[in-house]
């Protein structure tokens, strides 16, 4: 009954992609940038408030990390993502898929962050981090042309769960702000240093990555829209 009633609110969310557009653009207009150790945006309520309960809603259970963490890609069998088969069971899902492909929001993401995405593909991946969790400083450079990290949970001792952020020479040097519809942006460059020092996690870390990755991408079946680039 529980996933039943998971999926009936995950289907039945009230914002539409046209909403979600709306909202993110009034985020950028109002984000906050900073220049050190790299050019990087936070962002404040970038979603209906009524998109992010419906995400929070989805039934996709916690990865166990299995005692193994560092990089993302350790666990690739458990990841879940808004990919077609996501997109055609839940609304939210392919609301915000239809919104990060809409042309105004691509436009604008060129316009304010400085990248180019004239043939990336859409790749949004839906993180549940459990106590264990850390991720070694890596760049995201290389086939990513654009960084979205967006947090979503709102449970107790979340407030310190932000991205470690690193200078060239991978020395810790902040945290970005955690907290529900907050989102931390950059361009992946060769010192765009970023990643999770191990840290007791209580309950389950959730984010969503939004990324547009170049055609060099192998793993087709976790875009958005595998057959359509951004023009």
């Amino acid at each position: 009954m529980r996933e039943s009633a998971a999926l009936k609110q995950a289907d039945a969310t009230k914002s539409s992609a046209e909403d979600i557009v709306n909202v993110f653009t009034e985020a950028v207009n109002s984000g906050d940038r900073s220049e050190a150790p790299y050019p990087h945006w936070v962002l404040k309520k970038c979603f209906p408030d009524d998109t992010i309960e419906d995400i929070l809603g989805l039934p996709f259970p916690a990865p166990s990390l299995e005692g193994v963490s560092g990089k993302r890609e350790l666990h690739n069998a458990t990841r879940k993502y808004f990919d077609v088969e996501n997109r055609e069971k839940f609304a939210s899902v392919d609301a915000v898929s239809e919104a990060f492909q809409d042309k105004r929001i691509t436009d604008m993401i060129e316009q304010t962050f400085g990248t180019d995405l004239s043939g990336t593909y859409l790749r949004i991946e839906f993180a549940q981090d459990t106590d264990g969790f850390w991720l070694e400083p890596h760049t995201d450079l290389g086939v990513k042309s654009f960084t979205m990290l967006l947090y979503l949970s709102d449970e107790d001792g979340h407030d310190n769960l932000g991205t470690d952020v690193y200078d060239a020479s991978k020395s810790h040097v902040a945290r970005s702000p955690f907290e529900p519809n907050l989102a931390f942006v950059f361009v992946p460059g060769d010192n765009t240093y970023h990643g999770f020092e191990k840290r007791p996690i209580p309950g389950v870390r959730k984010s969503l990555i939004i990324n547009y990755v170049t055609d060099e991408w192998r793993a087709r079946e976790q875009l958005a829209f595998p057959e359509a680039p951004i023009a």
